[in-house]
């Protein structure tokens, strides 16, 4: 991976069909990483959820969206809190971005950036 930092917009520096705008709330999944691409991390510097506030933005943006596949590849795990919960942090959709593209394997990048205090395990271990 590479990674710059600059001021500027990703919409000034890339073309609208190339960006893709990760967002808990979109219903693509990303099925794969394409390097002719360029993935947006949507989030927000909040302790409180804005439900849909991401994709809204990409929606007014008119970019693609998509959404890590969470429900595809895991399920809910019995807690106590009853607690489930999709929206992850921008380092855990970056570690699992980067754990993807090394292993191209949504279980082994899932396990390692959902943490278990988001209610969520991965489908076979729920099996076993």
């Amino acid at each position: 991976f590479q990674m710059d930092t600059t001021p500027e917009s990703y919409l000034d520096l890339f073309p609208l069909d190339a960006i893709v705008y990760l967002t808990p709330d979109s219903e693509n999944v990303l099925e794969d990483i394409s390097p002719d691409k360029v993935y947006v991390l949507g989030g927000l510097v909040d302790e409180s959820i804005h439900k849909q506030l991401t994709l809204q933005r990409a929606r007014e943006q008119s970019l693609q969206t998509a959404r890590l596949p969470i429900r595809e590849y895991m399920v809910k795990a019995p807690n106590s809190r009853n607690y489930y919960s999709e929206i992850l942090a921008i380092n855990q959709v970056f570690d699992i971005l980067c754990t993807y593209y090394e292993t191209r394997n949504w279980p082994v990048a899932l396990k390692a950036g959902v943490s278990s205090g988001k209610g969520y395990v991965l489908r076979e271990v729920a099996e076993q």
